[in-house]
């Protein structure tokens, strides 16, 4: 890959100038809670295989970073003590849905995936998916997930970011203004270079749905690292 097409992806994967802030990103998703919930069909027969093959064989006490309308639940393994998060009351009312539909028990707390309320080494896993596009600050809110995993745990991420076939990928550019507009979400971002940022170690990646999707095994950081 030559430096000018790195220096073209490293300009349309910044984020816009003037970011959401957590209040705006609650705001826009609290129109779009019910319609997420009804549409995860959808999301089962896109995404639901790279969320199953990351989060399918966690176990321990379980930390969902901004669960939404709880899509992942039904790909955890029964008997997960689970807690899931997220800024949107709106997203936790349809996640409360989600645990009763999977006939699951779970805790739901409104927060902020950058200031997560739980002392240092508290989960056995941290999961996260189609999420670090969102957040103000993305670094901040992966060093959270490693500060609140232990040690001898695991971090899991599903994300999405620029494609790497040129068409889809002009059309990402064309529209990620809109699209962060409307959604919050930055449709560019390079997930591997968020990854890299907030210093976790990468046990395993693979990629997807025509480089869209990117997903992750980390390893929480030990000693001065975390």
């Amino acid at each position: 890959m030559n430096s000018n097409h790195e220096h073209h992806r490293s300009e349309t994967a910044s984020p816009p100038n003037r970011p959401m802030s957590v209040s705006d990103i609650a705001d826009s998703y609290a129109e779009y809670a019910d319609c997420m919930h009804r549409l995860e069909w959808l999301d089962r027969a896109i995404i639901g295989r790279y969320r199953q093959a990351r989060f399918g064989d966690v176990d321990g006490r379980v930390l969902d970073v901004a669960c939404g309308t709880g899509t992942n639940f039904q790909y955890l393994p029964d008997g997960v003590d689970l807690v899931g998060i997220d800024i949107s009351p709106e997203m936790l009312a349809n996640a409360g849905k989600q645990l009763a539909e999977q006939g699951m028990d779970g805790t739901l707390r409104e927060m902020d995936a950058q200031d997560l309320e739980f002392p240092d080494d508290s989960f056995d896993a941290v999961i996260s998916a189609l999420s670090t596009c969102t957040f103000p600050d993305p670094v901040a809110a992966l060093r959270e997930m490693n500060r609140v995993c232990k040690p001898e745990g695991t971090i899991r991420l599903v994300e999405h970011g620029r494609s790497d076939v040129g068409p889809i990928a002009r059309f990402q550019e064309w529209r990620a203004e809109a699209h962060y507009a409307k959604m919050g979400c930055r449709w560019t971002q390079e997930p591997s270079d968020v990854v890299a940022e907030a210093g976790l170690g990468v046990l395993e990646t693979r990629t997807g749905l025509f480089g869209t999707i990117t997903t992750f095994e980390l390893s929480p950081g030990r000693g001065g690292d975390r």
